[in-house]
């Protein structure tokens, strides 16, 4: 009974538990809102007016609501829930093939002894994605065969995972030229875009080496004990199913070209036309097509497969949807706003000295009820910029800020879509992920804290 105790919530029931308290609280807290604004032709824009903010009328989520907040939740998301079913069958396809499997014996062998650079490579390669093109959602394409690797290499799943997570983050955090949310955030209150970049700079730096210092100290304590790992009795299982008897022929090679292929074309599109989830899942569902075809997968056969994996994420597409449930309550009762302006009041009663780190603290509380980094640029840096000029904080300092809050906790905040479907391709449990990564998001808050404590005392400007 005490073990039972102990075990960790499901993560339906823990978001379930948000989504009643974010209920709750709409019988509580008043009702208000931000009016929009508008651009030179009068229409609204996506960024509120920081002087609108007003009373509206009240409208409690009643039991009714609550349940009705999880379809609609999933509807708000539906594209990134089929985006994660779609990738897990198209990788599957290509795992009929057996060309994953062979490709991954390959590897491990000719990296063996030099595991250490291969980490690095794929690290700064993430890391730089993130900072450039915003890649974060595109590196969810990767986890399918990260997770077997770093196991075929005498890692664990975590560690597959942590790569495809931890490198991006560390980018998308320290970025000097994320058009999605540093451009936005430096937009909204008037900064020259991509400015203030060798601070910057520095910064992606010291977030790139502590993610790949924190990964690779993990990995080798793992390859030294394989029993310290969390995953250990769900690796093992992978282990015994997996075909590692599997010849590395020149079918497989073409398989491994072809998905190589998708990659690049993948960057390019991401790059060139702006693609995304939709574009992505389309690209990603070809390549399992062509690459079945290429390995010797009957239709019939292709068509089991990819059911099989789609069927396998099951729980984790459809948790995206239970996450958003959170953010469709506040909205239905009309206290985002009303949470956001609270939080930055607070920070302006705060001593000047302590004002920076305050703004953190409520960039950082905001970054639980909105994950998307865009989204939440266009809600608080209307407030926020204004406020850090009345506190006497440079507004570069208060994007910094900003980006942080954002950067910092996407793979953490359950009502992270991201996050979520990037635990589910990789089938390691909510739970046992924030156990991992919990130290190493201290030690990034620690240094973000540093950082901005640093640029307001040089006044990290131009203004």
């Amino acid at each position: 009974m005490a073990k039972a105790i102990r075990k960790f919530p499901h993560v339906y029931v823990i978001l379930f538990i948000i989504i009643l308290i974010a209920a709750a609280l709409t019988w509580v807290l008043p009702a208000n809102s931000y009016d929009l604004q508008l651009d030179a032709e009068g229409n609204p824009t996506k960024l509120i007016d920081p002087e609108s903010y007003h009373p509206v009328d009240r409208s409690p989520v009643d039991p009714w609501e609550i349940l009705k907040s999880i379809p609609l939740g999933m509807q708000e998301v539906a594209s990134i829930i089929f985006f994660i079913f779609i990738v897990g069958g198209s990788f599957n396809m290509v795992q009929a093939t057996g060309a994953v499997e062979s490709g991954i014996r390959a590897v491990a062998k000719a990296m063996s002894g030099r595991e250490v650079l291969l980490i690095l490579i794929i690290v700064v390669l993430f890391s730089v994605g993130g900072t450039t093109f915003g890649m974060a959602e595109e590196a969810l394409v990767f986890i399918p065969m990260l997770v077997p690797l770093m196991i075929a290499m005498g890692y664990d799943s975590i560690t597959g995972l942590a790569l495809a997570l931890v490198g991006p983050c560390a980018g998308f955090t320290g970025a000097f030229m994320n058009p999605f949310t540093l451009a936005v955030a430096q937009g909204i209150v008037g900064l020259p875009i991509f400015s203030g970049l060798p601070y910057r700079v520095v910064i992606f730096c010291f977030t790139t080496l502590t993610a790949f210092l924190f990964i690779y100290m993990y990995a080798r304590k793992i390859k030294k004990n394989p029993e310290a790992s969390i995953m250990y009795e769900e690796d093992k299982k992978r282990e015994e199913k997996a075909d590692l008897d599997v010849k590395f022929t020149t079918r497989h090679k073409i398989v491994l070209i072809t998905m190589l292929l998708t990659f690049v074309l993948l960057i390019f599109g991401v790059n060139k036309y702006g693609w995304y989830i939709d574009e992505l899942a389309a690209l990603f569902l070809g390549m399992g097509i062509v690459c079945s075809f290429i390995g010797g997968v009957g239709p019939s056969k292709m068509a089991e497969a990819f059911v099989d994996g789609a069927t396998a994420l099951a729980v984790g597409a459809l948790v995206v949807g239970v996450a958003r449930a959170i953010l469709v309550v506040l909205k239905q009762g009309a206290i985002l706003h009303t949470i956001v302006h609270a939080l930055a009041a607070a920070v302006a009663a705060l001593p000047p000295v302590l004002s920076v780190i305050g703004m953190y603290v409520v960039q950082l509380i905001i970054s639980f009820l909105i994950p998307s980094g865009s989204g939440m640029a266009s809600v608080t840096m209307p407030i926020m910029g204004p406020l850090a000029t009345l506190l006497g904080i440079t507004q570069q300092t208060a994007v910094l800020v900003y980006q942080f809050a954002d950067g910092f906790t996407n793979i953490i905040i359950p009502t992270s879509g991201y996050l979520l479907a990037g635990v589910a391709l990789a089938k390691v449990p909510y739970e046992k992920w924030v156990k991992w990564y919990w130290p190493l998001f201290l030690i990034f808050l620690a240094e973000g804290a540093i950082f901005v404590i640093i640029a307001q005392l040089i006044k990290f400007g131009p203004f």
